[in-house]
């Protein structure tokens, strides 16, 4: 049998063919929900995002009919996959499923469209994109943003990892700190696009060494009305969803150590720590006024009884 033709990938995720990257994400997708799928569904275990049963839209055309009509960038397809970790680390209820999946996908591409593009749709047109209703979405993305802290890129754990010095530097300019925001989202979600290809299940990928261009996806005139119509979720909007520890399947790419977890002390920025030391100087200042202003008051309590001592001599 004849091995499958390798076909060379652009070095930058930002060149590949977007249905290509589509191919590679819906891929890591499907073999998370077949492992974790035969995780025991427990009611304790219910998440906003889960459905009453498993939608029959495949992942692959649920992300190809959300790129269509949508024009969801590359960017906000990978780091889709970086809220997988990052919400499988910090909601041990949730596990990527059959049940989960395609909710989940909607969430984070709505999410991250808005933080990361100058361009992007309104809720109405991903509901109808999503195949569900405008509530449900908004719900979906209350829920999302509440699990996350609104931190929607990685930028806190790739400065923990590539620039620890960087916390203790007192004067670094703002507009350097947010280049290295930048960079630092550009570089998790490299390691993404490299590990998809490396591990992309049928082989037929591998990154050049060199870049290349490609197009994205092609428009065709298919009406958006034909809507993928996913199933209802079991947990209500009123009923807040169970946090309770779960077993789940492994993350993508992001070791769980890196991560940061809710309740974890947060390590001071150069600005807070600017603040505190100009708080320290200001109690300083007070202080050092405070003692002269008590010794003035000290030294003229004992001038006094001298003074009332020579009024009575002169009587």
């Amino acid at each position: 049998m004849e091995s499958p033709e390798r076909v060379e990938l652009p070095a930058a995720f930002e060149d590949v063919n977007v249905d290509v990257l589509v191919q590679l994400i819906a891929d890591m997708m499907e073999r998370l929900m077949t492992h974790n799928d035969q995780i025991p569904l427990l009611p304790e275990s219910l998440t906003r995002f889960h459905s009453r049963v498993a939608p029959t839209i495949s992942v692959v055309d649920y992300l190809r009919r959300i790129v269509r009509f949508t024009k969801a960038e590359r960017v906000c397809l990978l780091i889709t996959l970086h809220y997988i970790d990052q919400i499988s680390v910090r909601m041990p209820a949730f596990v990527l499923s059959s049940l989960t999946c395609h909710r989940f996908v909607i969430s984070a591409i709505c999410v991250s469209s808005k933080c990361l593009c100058d361009v992007f749709c309104s809720n109405t047109v991903y509901a109808k994109v999503g195949g569900i209703s405008v509530a449900e979405l908004n719900v979906l993305e209350r829920e999302f943003l509440r699990i996350t802290e609104w931190k929607l890129t990685p930028t806190n754990v790739c400065i923990r990892l590539l620039a620890p010095r960087l916390y203790v530097q007192a004067y670094a300019a703002s507009t350097v700190t947010l280049t290295l925001s930048a960079q630092c989202t550009r570089d998790v979600l490299q390691e993404y696009y490299v590990n998809l290809v490396r591990t992309f299940s049928h082989g037929t990928y591998v990154i050049a060494d060199a870049h290349s261009s490609s197009s994205g996806l092609s428009d065709s005139d298919a009406d958006m009305d034909d809507e993928p119509s996913l199933p209802g979720s079991p947990v209500p909007a009123s009923v807040p969803a169970s946090h309770a520890p779960h077993p789940r399947g492994g993350t993508i790419l992001v070791d769980t150590a890196t991560l940061v977890p809710p309740d974890a002390p947060q390590q001071a920025t150069a600005e807070q720590n600017l603040a505190f030391a100009a708080l320290q100087r200001q109690q300083a200042h007070a202080q050092a006024h405070a003692q002269a202003q008590a010794q003035v008051q000290a030294e003229a309590l004992r001038g006094r009884p001298d003074t009332d001592t020579d009024a009575d001599m002169s009587a």
